[in-house]
């Protein structure tokens, strides 16, 4: 087996290719309340990388499975938005546009987002969204990443390749943000 880089460097221990972090940088408490065909939220959202901040938001939003919007208003930064639901573009791909107006700088303006749950350059990179309902009305919802290279054996025989080397690949993984999310019903 080749222990060597192609540039002569000395293989990656295990800590520098396997690290997982489980310290999440947000931090989000939703508190919900389903009124007449409607979904009223206020969220506290702790941001802690990279700087300490803390965000209040309210979220209006219809309960029906083809919802189309959602409102949001953001008190500390004055800004308020109506936002479409995620339109899939393609398996992976989603588009979601707003119009948002700054109560403070007196300004309206458009925004649109594409999002995937691949990121990076599309292979070796997943985010996702995990949810966990603990009891009714309770659920944990963690967001987490992971970029990875997969492992590679490969070999060659009469020429200047070695017979066997093996490049033992690589992962990055953190958990990035964990919401706890109160639902009350009637």
């Amino acid at each position: 087996m080749d222990d060597t880089r192609p540039n002569g460097e000395e293989p990656a221990s295990w800590d520098e290719l396997y690290n997982i972090n489980l310290m999440p940088s947000e931090l989000f408490l939703k508190f919900r309340k389903e009124v007449e065909g409607l979904r009223v939220g206020v969220n506290l959202e702790f941001y802690n990388s990279p700087i300490n901040e803390f965000q209040g938001k309210i979220v209006l939003k219809p309960l029906s499975p083809d919802r189309k919007w959602k409102f949001i208003y953001a008190p500390t930064h004055h800004d308020i938005r109506i936002l479409s639901k995620k339109i899939p573009v393609t398996k992976f791909l989603n588009l979601q546009v707003g119009i948002g107006h700054n109560l403070k700088l007196h300004a309206t303006g458009w925004q649109w987002k594409l999002t995937t749950c691949l990121g990076g350059d599309g292979i070796s990179r997943i985010r996702n969204k995990t949810s966990l309902g603990l009891w009714p009305g309770v659920d944990l919802r963690f967001g987490w990443k992971a970029d990875y290279v997969l492992p590679e054996i490969t070999g060659a025989l009469g020429g200047d390749e070695p017979l066997f080397n093996m490049n033992s690949g690589q992962l990055q993984a953190s958990l990035d943000r964990v919401e706890a999310i109160l639902t009350h019903t009637s």
